[in-house]
């Protein structure tokens, strides 16, 4: 299992249009991939499991993966979490 925590900046927290983006970026890997946030964990590829966690600006994630591509999961969620302007 690899995983690393990200701490948000954006001021609306992860809503519904970046939250999308990084559910499509978790479906392409064949690993497990888990956000959790103050304690609660969901599968990253439900939008809804996502936005249920109400996550804010200043809140801390974890996003882990199991699997075979572990690795490039966290390279790419990583990026797209940039690319979304949801961390530095």
């Amino acid at each position: 299992m690899t995983e690393q925590i990200f701490t948000i900046i954006d001021e609306a927290g992860i809503h519904a249009r970046p939250a999308t983006v990084l559910v499509q970026a978790a479906t392409k890997f064949k690993s497990d991939i888990n956000l959790e946030y103050k304690g609660r964990r969901v599968n990253l590829e439900s939008i809804l499991g996502v936005l249920s966690l109400g996550v804010v600006k200043g809140g801390q994630i974890k996003i882990s993966a199991t699997g075979s591509d572990e690795i490039d999961v966290l390279k790419e969620l990583n990026e797209t979490l940039k690319n979304q302007k949801l961390i530095d």
